[in-house]
């Protein structure tokens, strides 16, 4: 597993700097710039680890706007520092967000129902226990406006299925760390996007047996 490393405030993560670019090809096939549309497009990012994804995903949409979250202070901080340095001035602050609380209650009631374009969450629910992944699925469908995508990446299990052999040791390593931990299934991901009003639209293949999700809000 790749170790991280820090310089100052800023973290870096291997994995994100090697999975960066295959996300953003495939942002890039339902986000676009916003010069000819009279509504600003907004991202909003759940739990954006260091920093590396969003400033390099907003460099490519400059008529965008990003809005980085993390729950830990060392991340918050990471993400504020690798902003300063990219000099992007489309990505705002980044704010703290327990997505186990209700949208209300974010960044001191920031956010309201249909305020928001698009929703990406990358690597979380498979290092979260599932009531995070149903919190998000709710919030989520919440702040979104109607038409609004979510952009879910990760490995996940199909039908009860998880392959090939690295993710089945993936998910047991996850699981001996925390029982709660572990790769869920695309299966019970649907049933959480019923509940809640998201429609699972595409399934992307992406590099190193991981899949990008996308659910529109019905």
């Amino acid at each position: 597993m790749d170790r991280m490393s820090c310089v100052g405030d800023k973290l870096h993560s291997p994995a994100a700097e090697r999975n960066k670019e295959p996300i953003l090809e495939v942002l890039m096939q339902y986000i676009f710039n916003n010069k000819a549309k009279e509504e600003a497009l907004t991202v909003l990012e759940i739990a954006s680890g260091t920093g590396q994804h969003i400033v390099y995903f907003a460099q490519y949409f400059p008529d965008v706007q990003f809005q980085p979250s993390e729950f830990e202070e060392s991340y918050v901080r990471s993400i504020g520092a690798y902003i300063s340095e990219s000099g992007v001035r489309n990505v705002r602050d980044p704010i703290v967000i327990d997505i186990r609380t209700p949208y209300r209650f974010w960044a001191f009631g920031a956010f309201t129902e249909n305020s928001v374009s698009f929703v990406i969450n990358i690597n979380m629910i498979h290092t979260t226990e599932s009531e995070c992944t149903e919190h998000l699925f709710k919030n989520v469908q919440k702040v979104l406006k109607p038409g609004g995508l979510l952009f879910l990446y990760g490995p996940f299990a199909f039908n009860g299925v998880i392959t090939p052999e690295s993710n089945v040791s993936f998910n047991q390593r996850l699981r001996q760390e925390n029982p709660a931990w572990g790769l869920r299934d695309v299966e019970d991901l649907n049933v959480l996007g019923f509940k809640y009003g998201l429609a699972l639209i595409a399934a992307h293949d992406m590099p190193a047996n991981n899949h990008m999700l996308v659910w529109k809000k019905k």
